[in-house]
């Protein structure tokens, strides 16, 4: 599963009032005598090297309630694992407690994953790409936060100092994780679906652990969204039905990720030079303009993955591909999805020096491919033959 599949399915609900600002992961030197559990494992996630970390109640909430219309109304997409069920037909996502009957309690840590690269907004040059900052890594986020997770979930058992339950899930497990992060006390989920945390901004990623413990849980973070509404605007698909409720078949992450075969032909010119992923929605939100950077070191973008040149990405074979993108997300669009989406990216970017490029790609053997060439081919006035069959 990529990081894009659960940022489509909350709704505000009315617990966002009243709670403190989610705290920071504090570093200290060591586990001191005297803390209550919740603040030793806080301060364990610290040591484990996490930014943030809270604690929820594992029970049923309203945003829960809503990824079940989410999911009958089709926003969901072709993304069919989110629409999988338990024995008695419940939808998973919606209905965790009859998967993990033993849950009551939910640690959720946070990682910051910014890096002081320039944002996709800044000034954009249409005959470079765009992939998304999460996926520039020097490694897979998935292994990165697991390890670490499991690290704290080794501590928490030492400091249950009883028999319990656990189980650790970074993007992968059958939860939406933000609901969990809010009521965790480490963010809100902002009017784009993504996770905010008032001091990391939304440059996040997510793990949890479910526990067996009956633990004090922390106080959900309030919205801190206001009036604000850059992330809406700025999209250029317009994938979002409403403030906190996104339609993930219009997404531009959905488009050049998740979506196999042809893009829609009107959703196309709005993925502008995006290749994999879409950062647009929180490169505009305020709460990012003093996100701090990372020092996480498998963080680091890998060389020439930032603005990377169009022409570049396309004279990759399969092999260059897979070598390229060794132990990264981007791996999950495989090398013909990647060509489709660099060839609708040539198409948009109005420049006549792609034609040459495209029409290589317009002979690839895979359809898919050929005819978003064709259609770029069109746009950029360069054959008649524009559209995919």
């Amino acid at each position: 599963m990529t990081r894009l599949a659960v940022s489509y399915v909350t709704s505000r609900s009315d617990a966002q009032t009243g709670a403190r600002p989610p705290g920071l992961g504090r570093r200290p030197p060591a586990i001191i005598k005297g803390m209550s559990l919740p603040d030793l494992i806080r301060s364990a996630a610290a040591e484990a090297g996490f930014d943030a970390a809270g604690i929820a109640p594992f029970r049923p909430t309203s945003e829960l309630s809503y990824f079940r219309e989410w999911i009958e109304a089709g926003y969901a997409g072709e993304m069919r694992y989110l629409e999988s069920r338990a024995e008695g037909g419940e939808l998973k996502r919606s209905s965790p407690e009859v998967v993990f009957p033993w849950a009551r309690s939910v640690v959720v840590c946070v990682i910051n994953y910014n890096t002081d690269r320039p944002r996709s907004t800044d000034d954009p040059d249409p005959t470079r790409g765009w992939i998304s900052r999460y996926a520039w890594s020097q490694r897979d986020y998935h292994d990165v936060v697991f390890e670490r997770l499991r690290r704290l979930e080794a501590r928490l058992h030492e400091l249950a100092a009883q028999p319990m339950q656990s189980r650790c899930y970074v993007d992968t497990g059958p939860l939406v994780e933000r609901v969990y992060a809010k009521y965790a006390g480490v963010g809100w989920v902002g009017k784009n679906t993504c996770l905010i945390n008032q001091k990391l901004g939304s440059w996040l990623f997510l793990g949890v652990i479910l526990t067996s413990l009956e633990l004090e849980p922390d106080l959900p973070a309030p919205d801190r969204c206001g009036s604000c509404t850059r992330c809406l605007d700025a999209c250029p698909t317009d994938a979002f039905i409403a403030p906190y409720r996104m339609d993930a078949s219009r997404c531009i992450a959905y488009l050049t990720i998740e979506k196999r075969g042809d893009i829609p032909e009107d959703l196309r010119t709005g993925i502008g030079r995006q290749v994999f992923g879409c950062d647009i929605c929180q490169d505009v939100c305020p709460w990012n303009r003093k996100a701090p950077a990372t020092s996480t070191q498998e963080f680091q973008p890998r060389a020439g993955l930032v603005n990377p040149a169009l022409e570049w990405l396309a004279a990759l074979h399969e092999d260059g591909f897979r070598e390229t993108f060794r132990a990264s997300p981007v791996k999950r669009t495989k090398h013909a999805g990647i060509l489709r989406n660099i060839a609708v990216a040539m198409g948009n970017s109005g420049d006549r020096k792609f034609v040459e490029p495209l029409r290589r790609l317009a002979e690839h053997p895979d359809e898919t491919v050929a005819g978003h060439a064709r259609w770029s081919l069109g746009k950029l006035g360069a054959t008649e033959e524009s559209k995919v069959p």
